[in-house]
């Protein structure tokens, strides 16, 4: 990497840090959900690939739309 590439990720840090936290927080947090809950709608096996492959928009969809209270 060149000096100029390693300057525009160093530019481009502040903003992308917070967001990658943010998903790595909510990743882990649907998963453990899921794995404790003993019923979600759908098959758990989808919910995982939900929330491992679609970044950000899967944990959210999994906590409005795969939870099902207890």
């Amino acid at each position: 990497m060149t000096n100029n590439g390693l300057s525009q990720v160093t530019q481009y840090l502040p903003i992308l840090l917070p967001i990658v936290i943010i998903q790595i927080i909510l990743l882990i947090f649907a998963l453990v959900d899921l794995l404790r809950r003993e019923r979600v709608r759908g098959p758990k096996w989808v919910w995982i690939l939900v929330v491992l492959f679609i970044n950000i928009i899967g944990p959210i969809v999994y906590f409005l739309a795969g939870r099902e209270d207890e």
